[in-house]
């Protein structure tokens, strides 16, 4: 164990700890800023050129917030512009696939049983689709097209099915979502980047000049803005999928990944409709709880059983009497234990995984529903299928663990 090795570690580490705090700074604002321009009401008493108004109390104090859609009388010299929060969480995110799917692509980007493909390719194809993502979204906004706020949302829901399928035939599952996230959010932060402020610039130049600004600069601003805010609880499910297997290893990952997309516009409708004080469409939580049924649904079938996830029994002797075991044991041992031993010998592992072993008997009946789910109903470990675990070899694994399941008295 060398001091780099060490080091890397927790250069990952870190650099996940600041994707995570940056990605909080700049949702939260957004959200906040959602709610804010929403929830303005036009009262009797507003100042000149004021369209609308809230009062709010935070923190022991109150808050009385004005919004002028053109320049109030006398424009502040400094203003506070919200940007930075939106560049670091690509920075930071971009990073963190840099350090942990670029760094280790043979184990979190490649799986060779999708495309083999040397690692230096992989990361081009990486880099490739987050760019050309993005000039295609851009084309479809400014096309005419994108002056149909409903047939373009349609639109771009389908470019993102589409990528969804696509990156399922590039990566591992684990990375395929990710990079789904990747690609979304890469939309997202280009919109503040390219769009957003270069538009503000623009209206606040020709504010303080005495000029008329121009209404598209403004509209097509709302837009992008629009489509961030329907975006991001999505982004968020993708870039946690990767510790889910049932997310992201199953046979209807692409799908599960596109349904997601709906239910985090339901869940942005319920909010800015309510923020807006136009309702409250409690039928948007119905119509999500379906579809986050069907996406457990689609996790399980046609291979899972509908009880999968209950807890090993404690009769173990059904699982090491089965007349599997002695094919499942090799199995596990020869694909899995150059990781999940007490000192692994696969580079760049320093220790078990989660501290799970299983170079033994009794540790892998121990385990036969962690094993079961992540290397027989998913495809989860090995990861990217390093160890070339066959389709049948998992097949075996699930046969052992329902059979053996059911010899010991539960219910399948």
């Amino acid at each position: 164990m060398t001091d780099y090795t060490i080091m890397f570690e927790w250069v990952q580490f870190g650099v996940r700890w600041l994707h995570v705090v940056t990605a909080i700074a700049w949702i939260g604002s957004s959200f906040y800023f959602i709610a804010l321009d929403l929830g303005l009401r036009k009262t009797e008493n507003l100042p000149e050129l004021a369209s609308g108004e809230e009062w709010q109390v935070h923190g022991g104090g109150f808050y009385h917030v004005n919004k002028y859609m053109v320049a109030p009388p006398t424009l502040p010299e400094h203003l506070i512009w919200f940007k930075w929060e939106s560049y670091a969480t690509w920075l930071s995110g971009f990073a963190m696939l840099a350090v942990v799917y670029y760094a280790g692509s043979d184990l979190y980007l490649i799986d060779r049983n999708v495309l083999d493909v040397p690692n230096w390719v992989a990361i081009l194809i990486s880099l490739a689709s987050l760019s050309i993502g993005w000039i295609v979204y851009d084309f479809l906004c400014k096309s005419p097209i994108g002056r149909h706020t409903t047939g373009l949302m349609v639109l771009l829901f389908g470019v993102l099915v589409v990528m969804a399928w696509g990156y399922t035939h590039l990566f591992t599952g684990r990375a395929a979502l990710l990079h789904l996230g990747a690609f979304t959010a890469t939309v997202m932060s280009a919109n503040v980047f390219f769009i957003i402020i270069p538009n503000q610039r623009i209206v606040v130049a020709d504010l303080k000049a005495g000029r008329a600004p121009a209404a598209h600069l403004g509209a097509q601003a709302k837009q992008r803005s629009l489509h961030n805010n329907y975006l991001t609880l999505p982004v968020i499910f993708l870039m946690l999928s990767n510790h889910y297997p049932l997310a992201f290893a199953t046979q209807y990952n692409w799908i599960i990944a596109s349904l997601v997309f709906l239910m985090g516009v339901l869940i942005r409708h319920y909010f800015n409709t309510k923020h807006a004080r136009k309702g409250t469409p409690n039928w948007t939580w119905l119509m999500t709880a379906l579809i986050f049924v069907a996406i457990m649904w689609l996790s399980s079938s046609p291979r899972l059983p509908g009880t999968e996830a209950e807890a090993l029994p404690s009769g173990a002797e059904a699982f090491l009497a089965s007349p599997h075991f002695p094919a499942v044991r090799d199995t596990v041992q020869g694909r899995c234990a150059m990781c999940h031993t007490a000192e692994p010998y696969h580079d760049g592992v320093l220790s078990p995984p989660k501290d799970v072993i299983l170079d033994n008997e009794v540790a892998i009946v121990a385990h036969a529903r962690q094993i079961a789910l992540q290397a027989g109903y998913s495809k989860a470990m090995p990861p990217g299928n390093i160890s070339f675990m066959e389709p049948e070899e998992r097949a075996l694994i699930v046969t052992w663990y329902r059979e053996s399941l059911a010899a010991s008295g539960r219910v399948l």
